[in-house]
């Protein structure tokens, strides 16, 4: 990069359930402020889609008050996966589609002949609209006349770049999870795109850590910002939590970021472990290169798990493990290393305390991911990225699992530091304290015998 590092970097975060912007000093690598709005999809024709007026109304406005409270030098972006904007001329020609829709499933026949097989594309079949290409494919043949109109596919983070910079772009961490539309080892669009004839639809690939240029001149009178502020081209949201440690420390290790989902990359790892049938796939980093990554839906199956968020006591976690009190999968239907189970207790949930269900809860998170990484690969060391590195039981249940050292990352987001870097630079400081000391309740690892037992019997 010839341009110097911005000092305070606004990061637009779009993930799955929030929005965020929040503002990154670039020096100290510390949060200065940011503000949130839950990710609402509307319902209304012609299917269910993303409400992308509101938040670009909630983006104009967060730059311009971070700006006015400690002024916005740069801009980066980094959003869920699964997710594309079609473009025609100067604004969408549909709406953007919600992956969590069934509505592709109804062009399944006949999309899983013009699908590409696993080997070429390390990506899954998987429900609803999760595969990208499989959104694509529908909404061509559900909306003819409006796809005929479709001048460029937008992957999302590029999505929101153009509409600050009206720089149009692809990018390959985007291109490249679970879309069936990459082809990891190849480092190119897989043969869906040319046989569909998609291929000039998208844009010049461009890297993550390009610059695309600077904010638009009304861009700049809304929000108060220089008219020469620059906008990284973006990035996936799981890889932004990679791009800290890239070229940081020895591979194989392991990012589990978290949020909606939690999924399991082992950078260095290798992908002939992967296992279509169980959401294992091959995620690509910042640098093209396939990782191999496990998933599942640890927020949304939490939530489903947990009324009331309670701090585990021992008690409340003995009384969980002597009592054999167990979550087993899955609450989160179609998804993860269990996705054609379905979810329940092994005692009724009701007669719980709040501490005794988020303990089993946690305890049922850790019993899962470590599942994922037999999948995606253990690497030498842990990162936990994102909400559940501040769970503690979680945690320490997960480093017991493993039997490799856990940390538990100082970014609170798991994403906002990753995107940031995207301007240049290397993070200055470890992401993470000493490892966390691993469960040691004495029941723990007969009652995680008894889970798998369970799951796999």
């Amino acid at each position: 990069m010839t341009q110097s590092l911005p000092r305070h970097i606004a990061v637009i975060d779009i993930g799955k359930t929030n929005a965020k912007v929040v503002l990154i000093d670039a020096a100290s690598e510390t949060q200065l402020g940011g503000l949130s709005r839950p990710n609402t999809v509307l319902r209304d024709a012609p299917y269910p889609h993303a409400d992308v007026d509101g938040l670009w109304d909630f983006v104009l406005d967060s730059l311009g008050r971070l700006h006015r409270q400690h002024g916005v030098d740069g801009i980066s972006i980094t959003t869920h996966g699964a997710t594309a904007a079609l473009i025609a001329g100067d604004r969408l020609a549909l709406p953007v589609l919600d992956y969590e829709y069934d509505g592709p499933a109804a062009s399944d026949e006949a999309y899983d002949r013009a699908r590409p097989k696993f080997d070429e594309t390390l990506s899954p079949k998987l429900p609803n609209g999760l595969n990208l290409g499989a959104q694509i494919f529908w909404q061509s043949r559900a909306f003819p006349e409006d796809f005929a109109r479709v001048t460029s596919i937008l992957t999302y983070p590029q999505y929101w770049a153009w509409r600050l910079t009206g720089v149009l772009a692809s990018e390959v961490t985007s291109l490249g999870c679970h879309t069936d539309l990459w082809a990891p080892d190849s480092g190119d669009f897989s043969a869906l795109v040319d046989e569909q004839g998609w291929r000039g639809l998208f844009p010049m690939i461009r890297p993550a850590a390009s610059i695309l240029g600077a904010i638009r001149p009304d861009i700049a009178t809304l929000t108060g910002l220089a008219a020469d502020t620059p906008v990284t081209c973006g990035i996936h949201d799981s890889n932004a939590s990679l791009v800290p440690h890239l070229g940081r420390r020895a591979a194989p290790f392991t990012i589990l970021s978290t949020g909606t989902w939690a999924i399991a990359m082992t950078v260095g790892g290798d992908t002939a472990q992967l296992d279509q049938m169980r959401d294992s796939l091959a995620n690509v980093d910042a640098f093209g290169r396939p990782v191999p990554t496990a998933r599942f839906m640890g927020g949304r199956e939490f939530d489903a798990l947990v009324d009331k968020i309670v701090e585990p006591t021992e008690a409340d976690l003995t009384s969980v493990i002597e009592r054999d009190v167990q979550a087993l999968p899955t609450f989160a239907p179609g998804v993860g290393p269990f996705a054609g189970k379905k979810g329940r207790w092994t005692a009724a949930p009701d007669g719980l305390s709040d501490g005794e269900r988020t303990a089993a809860a946690s305890l049922y998170l850790a019993l899962v991911a470590r599942e994922c990484l037999e999948l995606c690969g253990l690497g030498e060391t842990i990162t936990i990225e994102g909400p559940l590195a501040r769970n503690g039981v979680f945690a320490a249940a997960l480093a017991a699992l493993a039997e490799r050292p856990v940390h538990a990352s100082g970014d609170g987001t798991g994403t906002s530091l990753g995107a940031s870097l995207l301007f240049g630079g290397q993070p200055a400081h470890e992401q993470h304290d000493s490892p966390i000391a691993p469960l040691t309740h004495p029941g723990f690892s007969a009652y995680a015998q008894r889970w798998r037992d369970r799951v796999t019997g």
